[in-house]
């Protein structure tokens, strides 16, 4: 599925195509509906360069205890912890 934007919309935003698709992308990310790695995907930038653009808002990397966890076990089942 492709969402159009149209023009007016866009220039009323007075952002480019790529600073408007960020936003969503952040947006998306933040309200937990995406992924960081989707949301990156999506904008094609780095695992750096999304982060100094979550750092820039003053957000961080969504991480809670599950993830926490799971990168326990996956640690452990590695033999590195």
């Amino acid at each position: 599925m492709s969402v159009l934007i149209p023009d007016d919309i866009l220039r009323a935003t007075k952002m480019t195509e790529d600073e408007l698709k960020l936003e969503i992308a952040i947006m998306l990310y933040k309200q937990e509906k995406i992924s960081s790695g989707k949301a990156r995907a999506w904008t094609g930038l780095t695992v750096i360069e999304f982060q100094h653009e979550l750092a820039k808002r003053g957000l961080c990397i969504n991480y809670d205890v599950q993830d926490f966890q799971s990168d326990v076990r996956t640690l452990q089942s590695m033999g590195l912890l």
